[in-house]
């Protein structure tokens, strides 16, 4: 008989409640579920916070969303799968980072934590209660953490990096002054 410990069942409740929110988010810019714009909409939002092309980059975020949260849900692929959700978040934070930290500003705090339980789940793998123990964790070896968070982190920062330069640019050519994302400092 197998008996399950706290750390499964809590690793499936947040699997489950981190995949399933995610798994919602996404399908708002997919479908248009839940109340969101669908790839249409998202996508003329995506242009207007200076993601490009829109439509691309909603399709992306929305796959990723809900393709990782899927995984994280039922426990496969553990590691792509929370990379993948981790890499959405990064990008929706860079946006709401000019609005501080709480969500009711507006702020990261929202995605930020979405992340970072993904993150965590990448890294501390699905438990026991899951596919991937299911299936001996051919989707789920250690080597796969780093390289998973490696990969979408490296085009995390491309993307978001081409954001910035994009939106300062754009604030050059209007001749306007833009708020600057993060503060940088000189030493004398």
């Amino acid at each position: 008989m197998t008996f399950y410990d706290r750390r499964d069942l809590g690793m499936l409740l947040l699997r489950l409640g981190t995949g399933g929110v995610l798994v919602a988010h996404g399908t708002q810019k997919l479908f248009g579920w839940f109340g969101g714009h669908g790839i249409e909409g998202t996508g003329q939002f995506m242009e207007s916070v200076g993601y490009r092309p829109g439509k691309a980059s909603a399709t992306a975020a929305g796959l990723a969303e809900t393709g990782g949260g899927t995984l994280l849900a039922l426990g496969l692929a553990t590691p792509a799968a929370g990379a993948a959700a981790a890499g959405a978040m990064a990008g929706a934070a860079a946006v709401h980072t000019p609005n501080g930290f709480f969500n009711q500003g507006g702020g990261y705090e929202y995605a930020a934590t979405l992340g970072l339980a993904a993150t965590g789940i990448a890294v501390a793998g699905p438990g026991r209660l899951s596919l991937d123990h299911a299936l001996g964790h051919v989707l789920d070896r250690g080597w796969m953490v780093p390289v998973a968070l490696g990969a979408v982190a490296a085009g995390t920062a491309v993307v978001v990096g081409a954001r910035v330069k994009r939106l300062q640019r754009e604030a050059e050519q209007e001749g306007g002054e833009q708020e600057a994302l993060f503060e940088e400092t000189t030493e004398s």
